[in-house]
């Protein structure tokens, strides 16, 4: 079992990328062999300042780690240290029909009113993350419900490839069904997911908050009047209350209907305090482990150098293949 996942490199995690993605890595690498990169080549499709782009990939590889990313067991490497991925996106978008990215939904998401502005590289990022996956040979990817149309694209590409050349270059990836990925809303819509780039700080918790933030956060969580109930199905139509009883199932490892058992018929007035103590012992190991980290930007650079170089190894097999197969004379 082979497994390859990516995040963007967009500042600081915050819950939601934590239990969303993060946990689920820490768990896979015990029983995959995984390559986890920083999406740094997806970056630039929108505009980045560069200083901050290459500071965001530093500290993006403290959080990771201090969060339980093991690079002894995990290789853990940024996209742009490893020119392969690029090269195999070519071959690959000189192979995929534009009808196919045409019908890809985060583009048209993404870009808006504003489509006629979008760069190329947004239009074609599908086959990119297609090149990132298809170049390990891996046998599953992780994905969310977002994701899933990217992973079937992904596979119609080597589908195509390896019947238009009459090769087995590709092998074709399996959604990876593991533990149910927590999908983190924020904290004062339940209807939203948690994300960076809402307004509002108080909105999500970020890795990088204090203990008494944390807790003023969920304190200030929105939430109803009525108390919790008994079962899961009581919770429909209260998108908050689900919310809170989601992120502390997933930061007790339980399930959601254990914590309305323990917690029935009690109101937030003793959930939250019960929640931001579990948050704030969960997380402020995490926390703590970062701020070290991120000090040392020569251990950040070093992980990042050994990490490319067995990506490099890993990857250059399948390339050669590929290049081989559309007939590409190389020296």
């Amino acid at each position: 079992m082979r497994t390859v996942s990516g995040i963007q490199p967009t500042g600081n995690l915050h819950l939601g990328n934590y239990l969303g993605a993060i946990k689920n890595w820490v768990k896979l690498q015990e029983e995959s062999e995984c390559f986890f990169f920083l999406a740094d080549l997806h970056a630039i499709t929108v505009h980045n300042d560069p200083a901050e782009l290459a500071d965001n990939c530093r500290n993006m590889v403290a959080a990771l780690v201090a969060a339980g990313v093991d690079t002894d067991k995990s290789i853990l490497f940024n996209q742009a240290r490893v020119p392969a991925h690029a090269e195999l996106a070519w071959m690959l978008i000189c192979n995929t029909p534009m009808g196919w990215l045409d019908r890809m939904t985060q583009f048209k998401e993404k870009s808006g009113k504003h489509k006629q502005r979008a760069s190329l590289g947004l239009y074609g990022y599908p086959v990119l993350q297609a090149a990132d996956v298809l170049i390990y040979q891996a046998t599953h990817v992780p994905v969310g419900e977002d994701q899933k149309q990217h992973l079937e694209l992904a596979r119609d590409i080597a589908t195509k490839f390896n019947s238009d050349t009459g090769t087995e270059t590709f092998t074709l990836p399996e959604p990876y069904i593991g533990a149910t990925a927590a999908r983190i809303m924020s904290l004062r819509d339940g209807n939203a997911k948690m994300s960076k780039s809402d307004p509002s700080d108080l909105s999500r918790i970020n890795m990088t908050d204090d203990d008494d933030t944390i807790a003023r956060k969920i304190k200030k969580a929105k939430t109803d009047p009525e108390p919790l109930p008994d079962n899961l199905e009581a919770l429909d139509g209260r998108a908050e209350a689900r919310n809170l009883v989601g992120i502390y199932a997933a930061l007790a490892d339980m399930e959601q209907q254990a914590v309305l058992a323990e917690f029935s018929s009690k109101g937030f007035g003793d959930f939250k305090p019960a929640l931001a103590d579990l948050a704030v012992a969960k997380l402020s190991p995490i926390r703590d482990r970062y701020e070290d980290l991120r000090e040392d930007t020569a251990a950040i650079d070093a992980i990042l150098a050994d990490g490319a170089a067995r990506a490099r190894a890993a990857a250059q097999p399948t390339v050669d293949a590929a290049y081989a197969a559309l007939g590409l004379l190389r020296g």
